[in-house]
């Protein structure tokens, strides 16, 4: 049948993949897209216009090849649609406001970000991206995960709320060189079903 023919060729297969070099100029368009749309407001022009830095690109080459960090890459189709960056959390993203380090502190993974393009929103990549980095942390042999978020970031913070992760009652607050941003961390299990 002619239509069924039309709506298969029309289904586009969504995955995630470990990031390589080359993928670095999508990455940073996709970050570049995505903060100018979804985070303006909070971070202001200064911190947007370096996203439009000659080295940009060069910096996610960088981070794509450090050995303690996994950047996984949504696809659908022939499209790079979103990343999340990975790995062991540092000290300093780990400890608590009076600079104690919990027991745990050696087998915590970091989210360090999940960006999904906006046009290719509600369409499960944030849910796969995370899913796949919580399996990479767990094989890595960490036992929890955390993450910070901006306490104005409502979509961020339902996101992970549905996955399970809570705010553990630490707070940031980052300098964008225009605007202070009070950011969460948020904590949870790295056993994740996929979330809608």
């Amino acid at each position: 049948n002619r239509t069924e023919t039309g709506y298969l060729r029309a289904v586009s297969t969504a995955e995630v993949r470990a990031a390589v070099a080359g993928d670095a100029p999508e990455i940073a368009r996709i970050q570049r897209i995505t903060w100018r749309t979804a985070y303006a407001d909070l971070l202001g022009e200064q911190a947007l216009a370096r996203l439009d830095s000659p080295d940009a690109e060069q910096r996610w080459v960088d981070a794509i090849g450090h050995p303690d960090t996994t950047i996984h890459l949504a696809t659908e189709g022939a499209f790079a649609v979103g990343f999340c960056v990975a790995g062991p959390a540092l000290n300093e993203d780990v400890a608590g406001a009076d600079g104690e380090l919990p027991d745990d502190a050696e087998t915590t993974g970091l989210i360090a970000t999940i960006l999904v393009e906006p046009r290719w929103g509600r369409r499960g990549h944030g849910s796969r991206l995370l899913g796949r980095a919580a399996a990479e942390l767990r094989q890595r042999g960490a036992n929890r995960g955390i993450t910070w978020v901006a306490e104005s970031d409502s979509a961020s913070l339902s996101f992970f709320r549905r996955a399970g992760w809570r705010p553990d009652g630490t707070v940031r607050t980052l300098d964008t060189g225009e605007r202070r941003l009070r950011v969460s961390r948020l904590t949870g299990e790295l056993d994740i079903e996929l979330i809608g």
